[in-house]
């Protein structure tokens, strides 16, 4: 299946070091090679770049390699087909507006059967489950609150979508309003928030490692969820199945199972 990258922080930060070592994953270290895709917020505004070729081979990639773009949320993915042929518009992550803000979604699993109502106001433009479930998350959103809830309220409305779209199968995913990034676990996903006293961190993917003390202040913090640990030497906390959590600057706020 795929693969999952998040970042949430509490200040803009480049994702280079994470990004380095999960671009491999897209087929050399791992055997997701049927596209990948990153978005970053910056304020209400969101950049996306999507390739259908491999992110160990992709130019695309190589230029978000080069180009340290700072934000405070970040969703990757490297796609393993399940659904949808292997094409650009089946790439996440998916973008759309709600409430005035972009909304961004990646998804790891398969989801048998899922086949929800057409949405008055979105629709999927591709042919993935994926990209089904997220147009039917807004679309349940939307008809429910006219304006964006308060907060505890998404969540809770978010983790019963989740509860609902789990029962036809694999459903990790990740949606981020450029303020709040949710991730749901339905079998695997690991976060770590980094935080004073920094440290040095050596990646699972490659030999590379970094000393944050020396790129962070004091106040920073961040926080990286991913499908699997991307390093060898630092703790990562694994979700249970099931579990939603809810991430802001760089902290989890909500986690319920």
């Amino acid at each position: 299946m795929c693969q999952l990258l998040g970042m949430n922080c509490n200040t803009p930060t480049d994702i280079l070091f994470s990004f380095e070592g999960f671009h491999r994953r897209g087929g050399l270290t791992d055997h997701h090679a049927d596209g990948w895709g990153i978005a970053f917020f910056e304020g209400p505004g969101v950049r996306v770049f999507l390739d259908d070729k491999p992110s160990s081979e992709s130019p695309v990639a190589d230029l978000v390699r080069r180009y340290p773009i700072k934000s405070e949320n970040v969703i990757a993915h490297i796609r393993k087909a399940t659904q949808g042929e292997i094409r650009l518009e089946n790439c996440h992550p998916f973008v759309r507006e709600m409430w005035g803000r972009y909304w961004i979604f990646a998804h790891n699993g398969d989801l048998k059967s899922f086949d929800p109502p057409t949405g008055h106001f979105y629709r999927p433009v591709g042919g993935t489950d994926s990209e089904r479930a997220f147009c039917h998350i807004l679309e349940t959103l939307r008809h429910k609150w006219g304006a964006m809830p308060e907060t505890g309220a998404l969540y809770a409305e978010l983790a019963r979508l989740a509860r609902e779209i789990r029962a036809f199968g694999v459903f990790n995913f990740m949606l981020s309003n450029g303020e709040l990034l949710f991730a749901h676990c339905s079998t695997h996903l690991h976060f770590i928030v980094r935080q004073a006293p920094f440290n040095t961190a050596h990646l699972v993917d490659d030999d590379v490692s970094v000393d944050f003390a020396t790129v962070t202040t004091p106040n920073d913090r961040v926080a990286v969820i991913a499908t699997q640990p991307l390093t060898d030497n630092e703790a990562w906390t694994a979700l249970a199945p099931g579990e939603l959590v809810l991430f802001r600057d760089g902290t989890p706020l909500y986690r319920d199972a």
